[in-house]
């Protein structure tokens, strides 16, 4: 009896580990196809955002990366797409839209979508504020998000290309971590 809990217990952990890593090169994958400028709507997804309307790091990065692209592609239009969390004191949406003002984007360009509180949300809630027969969009997140963004954009019948901002270094192990359980999670019951 004692040999068959030993076995079982090194079969799991075994299993363990083959999923980790199955799911670490799943969320690798998730920063292909690089943007181009073809899609006409980007989609932010939001990120928490500190006392005083200040981006975290993981939501700067995101916003740093967004300026650039949509100061190369002029013709982009963008859904910052974030709701405001019991931690928060401002919306996603809105510290990510001045975000954008001070950093020179037109406000003409940028469309508000402040209820959503998970990125299957983020999708949905922006997938009605965007054109009927929008189909390509650019999704912007950190690296490490972007495989399930993907896949839940992907079940809204989207097609989609990225811009992958870089995960800060100091929360990066954690974040990695955590996705992998939520995109486990993504892929049993979908969203």
């Amino acid at each position: 009896m004692k040999k068959w809990v030993i076995s079982t217990c090194i079969l799991l952990v075994g299993m363990g580990i083959v999923l980790y890593i199955w799911l670490g090169k799943e969320i690798e994958q998730g920063v292909e196809p690089n943007a181009n400028g073809s899609a006409d709507y980007m989609i932010i997804l939001g990120a928490k955002v500190k006392p005083g309307g200040v981006p975290s790091l993981s939501l700067k990065s995101r916003l740093e990366v967004a300026v650039q692209y949509l100061t190369n592609y002029p013709h982009v239009k963008v859904i910052v797409s974030g709701g405001q969390g019991p931690d928060e004191d401002r919306t996603e949406a809105s510290v990510m839209k001045d975000y954008l003002e001070q950093k020179g984007i037109e406000a003409s360009r940028i469309i508000i979508e402040d209820q959503s509180t998970s990125t299957y949300e983020n999708l949905v809630f922006s997938k009605e504020l965007l054109p009927k027969e929008t189909k390509k969009i650019t999704i912007v997140s950190n690296d490490f998000h972007l495989k399930r963004a993907k896949y839940l954009a992907e079940a809204l019948n989207f097609e989609v290309d990225v811009v992958a901002a870089k995960t800060p270094k100091s929360v990066e192990a954690k974040l990695r971590i955590r996705e992998r359980a939520a995109l486990l999670k993504t892929y049993i019951i979908g969203y």
